[in-house]
C-alpha cells in the first residue's frame, strides 16, 4: 500500500496501519466515530482510554482544542512535527470516542511518512486528524516495523509499510490543560529539553490527571514473564529456562535460549528495545531476564517503558 492508496482507505473510514517516527498506529478518521471504535474492536482497547489525534500542522490545534495556552504554542513550535505530544481542552466537536469521555484531546503532529500520509488525507477534504493509537493488542510490545503489525493482525490488515522507525519509543506526552505543565509519559522529547523551552519545571503527573494513552502501570508487556534485575541478580538467575536482554555479551559459560546484547547508549536502546523484547518473547523461553539499566535522567524513558512491561508480564491489572 502506497501513501496515496493509505490516506483514501482512510477516508473512506476503513482502518489502516502506517508508521510514525515513533511506533506504528493503527490509524482511522479521527472525525469518524465508527471507524475510531473499529480502532479499539481492533486493540481491544477499553473505551475509557483515549486515543492520540495527529494532525499536519501545528495550527490545525486550533481546530481540535479550546483555551490553548501560550505554553502549547511554544511547544508545538519547538518540537512540532516530532515526538511530543500535547494533552489539551477538547472543542466541542471532537467525538468522545477519541477523548475517552474526558473534556481532554491528545494532540501530535508527527514527521516523515505519517506526515505526508496525513497530508494527503487533507488533501481529500478531510477534517485533518487521525486519530492513530499503536498498532498492536491493547497493552502488548508495540511493533516498530510493518512485521510486527502482521504478527499482531495478520494479513489481513491494510499496512503502509514505512521501514522500521526512527524513534522506537512512544511520543512524549505533556499535560497542558491543568494549571501547570505536567509530564505525563516520557518519550523522544526529553524532560530537559522541554523544560529548557517552557523556562519551567515540569510537574508530575498527578491523581487528577487526565487519562492518556500508556500511561498505565502495566503496558508495553511481552507475553512472557519479565522481571527487571541487576547484573548480579540476573547472573543468578541464568540456570533456568530464559531469555535475556543485558548490556554486552554473555558471561562465558551463562545459560540462556536466547541473549541479546543491549547497546550502553539511551538512544539506541531505546529504539531497539520493542524489537528485542518481541524477538524475546518469540524464544520460548519461560522468562525474560532484563537487565536494569542506569536511574539517570538520560535513560528515563526506556526506564518507565521496562517498569511497565515488567508490571504487564507479571498480570497485574491495568491502572492508572
Amino acid at each position: 500500500m502506497d501513501i496515496e492508496s493509505a490516506a483514501r482507505s482512510l477516508r473512506a473510514g476503513e482502518v489502516v496501519a502506517f508508521p510514525t517516527e515513533t511506533v506504528y498506529g493503527l490509524g482511522a478518521d479521527a472525525m469518524n466515530a465508527r471507524a475510531v471504535a473499529h480502532i479499539f474492536e481492533l486493540k481491544g482497547r477499553p473505551a475509557d482510554h483515549p486515543v492520540i489525534v495527529h494532525l499536519e500542522r501545528a495550527a490545525d490545534i486550533e481546530d481540535w482544542a479550546i483555551d490553548i495556552p501560550p505554553s502549547a504554542r511554544a511547544l508545538a513550535a519547538k518540537f512540532w512535527p516530532g515526538p511530543l505530544t500535547l494533552i489539551l481542552k477538547k472543542a466541542p466537536h471532537v467525538p468522545q470516542i477519541v477523548t475517552g469521555g474526558q473534556d481532554t484531546v491528545g494532540l501530535r503532529v508527527p514527521s516523515g511518512v505519517a506526515h505526508e500520509l496525513i497530508g494527503a488525507f487533507n488533501r481529500l477534504g478531510a477534517r485533518g486528524g487521525v486519530a492513530a493509537p499503536s498498532a498492536n493488542r491493547f497493552g502488548h510490545v508495540s511493533p516498530t516495523t510493518a512485521q510486527h503489525v502482521r504478527d499482531e493482525f495478520g494479513a489481513g490488515l491494510p499496512i503502509l509499510d514505512g521501514g522500521a522507525c526512527e524513534v522506537g519509543l512512544e511520543s512524549t506526552i505533556v499535560d497542558l490543560s491543568r494549571r501547570e505543565p505536567a509530564l505525563m509519559r516520557p518519550g523522544g522529547i526529553s524532560r530537559a529539553e522541554l523544560e529548557r523551552a517552557l523556562g519551567t519545571r515540569l510537574a508530575e503527573r498527578g491523581a487528577d490527571a487526565p487519562r492518556a494513552s500508556g500511561t498505565l502501570a502495566a503496558h508495553y508487556a511481552p507475553r512472557t514473564a519479565l522481571s527487571l534485575l541487576d547484573r548480579a541478580s540476573l547472573e543468578a538467575q541464568l540456570a533456568g529456562d530464559v531469555a535475556v536482554l543485558a548490556f554486552g555479551a554473555a558471561t562465558p559459560g551463562a545459560r540462556a535460549r536466547e541473549w541479546s546484547a543491549a547497546s550502553a547508549e539511551p538512544l539506541p536502546y531505546g529504539h531497539d528495545l520493542y524489537a528485542n523484547l518481541r524477538r524475546l518473547d518469540a524464544s520460548g523461553a519461560q522468562r525474560i531476564l532484563v537487565e536494569a539499566p542506569p536511574r539517570t535522567p538520560e535513560w528515563e524513558a526506556v526506564n518507565d517503558r521496562l517498569s511497565r512491561a515488567a508490571a504487564g508480564a507479571a498480570g497485574l491489572d491495568d491502572e492508572t
